[in-house]
């Protein structure tokens, strides 16, 4: 039967590398053998292990080791990468190598080069001697697409230091509703803290229930403190947070009270259309349109955005992307910097499955990732699909993002809150 040794090093216990690259030979109905496990006696030790698994194909066991490779897992026998030119453009040539999010390895000419942008669900091309990740939409005739095959070696991920140990641990066990949410504030504000003194930039992908539960001020208080270098979102946050601060309404709703507004579900549509009038939401803000909120902190601080589109966008507005292919390329663009800015460094999900997905799927596995919802199902599934770093906290998002704003941002909150009292004093003497 063919058969093929494959390797694993580092943390495989306690990470569960091992019981899982085990599973996926049991569920391929593939065989193995433990050949050599040499496990560490202590926290900072890393273990490895030598595996020969067989398979009653090489059809079957290629798609094994291919498999085995997500887990870091590399065959023991290598050769240098086969590379095929793309035959057409938007395709990549049949038996291309389909990357993960871990960092990636090429052989080349006898030697290993690192394959620059790891992203999952791509292909690998090598141009003047550069390896890097490359989209199907944008494969172009004649590239030097690498093929799978024996030339490809997967790096697993580092277990944090000693020091950092307790709260990893901690916030990547079990997904659950009953772990103390103060304590999980905590840890996300030091976390955010460290990335900052770090110099990485932050990004928030946010989903409209960021508005619709008040949260707009919080957020824009810690756009201003500096928590927010980059935002990815939809139509819908950016057209309820312009509305909050047009009607003081979201979805019709007045924030301030709780209450639906007399012919309330007509606002959001008109704020949309307010802004559409004047073609930009910098035209927008000049002409006083709206002087509050997300979507104003963020131009007005500099930072980078990104609204992608979908198909149930009401007009949608002017600065929302809708070329599917184009918002994938932007994105892209922000996690890995734009011209002299830094790479992505920290990102956290709040209340969007598909934003929170569609990024999950872009982010390298080295870029930590927190998902805040009050719907499992949403937590879990982006921990499901690959994102191996991804870490789910189950609670309402409101809340959490008050926390972190009180912890990141107290300065700028209490600058909000006076605003606020400065406007409310004078609607009151107006009235």
């Amino acid at each position: 039967m063919p058969s093929e040794n494959v390797v694993l090093q580092g943390h495989l216990i306690e990470s569960l590398i091992l019981p899982r690259a085990l599973d996926e030979i049991i569920e391929l109905g593939a065989g193995f053998e433990i050949i050599d496990l040499d496990i560490g006696t202590r926290h900072e030790d890393t273990s490895y292990a030598k595996i020969k698994v067989t398979a009653d194909s090489e059809d079957l066991l290629v798609r094994l080791i291919e498999r085995l490779r997500q887990h870091g897992a590399n065959p023991e026998t290598v050769e240098d990468a086969t590379i095929v030119e793309a035959d057409r453009a938007g395709s990549f040539p049949p038996g291309f190598y389909s990357t993960t999010n871990l960092e990636t390895e090429i052989r080349i000419d006898g030697g290993w080069r690192r394959v620059l942008q790891p992203e999952m669900d791509c292909g690998v091309v090598l141009e003047e001697g550069v390896a890097r990740t490359v989209a199907m939409s944008d494969v172009r005739k004649g590239m030097p697409i690498v093929m799978a095959g024996l030339g490809i070696r997967v790096l697993p991920l580092e277990m944090p230091s000693a020091q950092d140990r307790q709260v990893f641990e901690f916030m990547t066990s079990t997904v659950s509703s009953e772990k103390p949410k103060t304590l999980l504030v905590d840890q996300v504000a030091d976390q955010m803290r460290a990335a900052k003194a770090e110099g990485q930039r932050l990004l928030w992908v946010a989903g409209p229930a960021v508005v619709h539960t008040g949260s707009g001020p919080d957020v824009s208080a810690l756009i201003r403190a500096g928590y927010v270098d980059a935002f990815f979102s939809g139509n819908g946050v950016a057209a309820h947070d312009i509305e909050s601060n047009i009607y003081g309404t979201s979805l019709g709703v007045y924030m301030a009270q709780g209450l639906p507004a007399e012919s309330g579900h007509e606002h959001h549509i008109r704020a949309i259309n307010e802004v559409r009038r004047h073609g930009s939401f910098q035209a927008a803000i000049d002409a006083g349109v709206f002087d509050d909120g997300i979507v104003y902190h963020l131009i007005k601080h500099g930072a980078d955005y990104l609204f992608g589109g979908s198909v149930r966008d009401d007009g949608p507005l002017p600065d929302v992307v809708t070329d599917m292919v184009e918002v994938q390329r932007r994105l892209r663009e922000i996690i890995w910097g734009i011209g002299d800015k830094r790479p992505i460094g920290f990102c956290i999900v709040l209340g969007t499955m598909l934003h929170g997905i569609a990024t999950g799927n872009c982010l390298p596995a080295s870029v930590p990732l927190i998902c805040v919802d009050i719907n499992q199902a949403t937590v879990t599934k982006l921990m499901d699909r690959g994102s191996w770093q991804s870490m789910g906290i189950i609670t309402d998002i409101g809340l959490f993002i008050s926390g972190l704003a009180e912890r990141l941002a107290p300065e700028e909150i209490r600058q909000t809150d006076k605003e606020h009292q400065v406007r409310e004093a004078g609607a009151r003497t107006r009235r």
